[in-house]
């Protein structure tokens, strides 16, 4: 009897490890993390320990994937990497490769090692439909004026440059003056767009461009088009990315103060940023909640707030208070109309200090900027920034036809 018992035990274990070798094949031909490159490598070193490994040390993902040999206690590369394959693995099942009643894996939190879980354990959606998507990964977007942004973003940097080398710059707050004091190099941090073309082979000349927020680059679309031939069989990669025009008010704000003492600064697209960059720049980041790509992982994972089922949401972890963005359902109108800015500074793992200076859509980017770069803080603001400390805050902005009102600080707390 003991023996039928261990045997049984035996071929289970085995069953299990058949069925997770099986989804780690089926996930590695849909490339969910990627044909090649360092996600893909963090995905097989995972994969290849097998279903009942102990979780992996971040010391050993440093060395065995990233290459970094004398990491020690928290690496900032190994959590950013681990919360997108996270995150991949959850856009994967939700989306075209759910399959309700079918084991899925996962990478459960805290740990880090590959989990064969029941797809009801690990969160199923009812039924797989494009409605069961969050609306966040699924709604399309046309891009409005690439050339006179790109215009307002130039005129931006010219205005600070020509403000550092001739007249006496602005007054820098204590929001900024550490980044001042840094011995860091300055990196500005766009949030921007990936677009991709639509071209009918009969009609070219009814063509469109389309922005999906689950394709933000040539790689995710090259995987939508393998996994969904039916709606991406006319999609092509047209080498476009976009940048809201309130990213130009943001930088025409901050630049003049950043470039004091003709201090050198470097500005890149928020879809270039990568990992490592935190290890050697101070980073500031100017830009709309969806457009923040790699930093919107460094920001939430560790806020009193996340984003909600929509870029146009801000959820505050504690209590459950939603400030949802009502730019999007009244810009076309006269009324007035609620939208929401946000502001943070923080010392990331990696020894960078990032600030934060975003908006749920161009309305609160525009009225947080300002605020973020007048000469002296609002008072609850002002002293958790004079005293160093990790901090962020939600303004409530007033909109009305894309102008920026009036603000009213609604939350501002001490980061975990």
């Amino acid at each position: 009897m003991p023996l039928g018992i261990g045997w049984g035990k035996q071929a289970a274990r085995g069953a299990g490890a058949d069925a997770f070798a099986a989804e780690v094949e089926r996930l590695r031909l849909a490339a969910v993390p990627g044909e090649s490159g360092r996600l893909r490598e963090l995905f097989d070193f995972l994969a290849d320990r097998g279903p009942d490994a102990e979780s992996a040390s971040q010391a050993e993902m440093a060395e065995r994937v990233f290459g970094q040999a004398d990491t020690e206690g928290d690496d900032a590369t190994v959590r950013v990497y681990i919360h997108r394959l996270r995150k991949r693995l959850d856009d994967f099942y939700t989306g075209e490769g759910g399959d309700r009643g079918k084991p899925r894996l996962v990478l459960p939190a805290g740990t880090y090692a590959l989990r064969l879980q029941d797809s009801i354990a690990a969160g199923a959606c009812d039924e797989d439909t494009p409605e069961t998507v969050p609306v966040r990964r699924g709604r399309r977007y046309l891009p409005m004026a690439l050339g006179l942004a790109v215009l307002l973003l130039a005129g931006g940097f010219m205005l600070g440059r020509f403000a550092s080398a001739g007249s006496s710059a602005p007054p820098a707050n204590e929001l900024w003056q550490p980044f001042l004091k840094s011995q860091r190099p300055t990196l500005i941090v766009l949030g921007d767009y990936y677009i991709y073309g639509e071209i009918d082979p009969v009609r070219p000349e009814e063509g469109r461009l389309i922005r999906d927020f689950r394709v933000n680059s040539p790689t995710d679309l090259v995987r939508m088009q393998d996994a969904d031939p039916e709606h991406f069989g006319n999609a092509e990669d047209v080498g476009l990315n976009y940048l809201p025009f309130s990213s130009a008010y943001g930088m025409q704000n901050v630049i003049p103060i950043l470039t004091r003492g003709n201090r050198q600064i470097s500005i890149l697209p928020a879809s270039e940023l990568q990992p490592d960059m935190l290890n050697y720049f101070d980073v500031i980041y100017i830009g709309l909640f969806s457009g923040m790509h790699l930093l919107e992982d460094v920001n939430f994972m560790n806020s009193n707030f996340q984003l909600g089922e929509s870029y146009d949401e801000l959820i505050h972890v504690e209590s459950g208070k939603n400030y949802v963005s009502e730019e999007a359902r009244r810009l076309a109108s006269p009324v007035y109309y609620r939208d929401y800015g946000y502001v943070a500074r923080f010392r990331a793992p990696s020894g960078a200090l990032v600030a934060i200076i975003a908006g749920a859509r161009d309305t609160g980017l525009r009225g947080i900027a300002p605020l973020a770069a007048a000469p002296a803080l609002a008072p609850e603001l002002e002293e958790p920034a004079a005293k160093g400390a990790d901090f962020e805050a939600v303004y409530q902005i007033t909109g009305q036809q894309g102008a920026d009102l009036s603000e009213r600080l609604v939350s501002v707390q001490q980061r975990p």
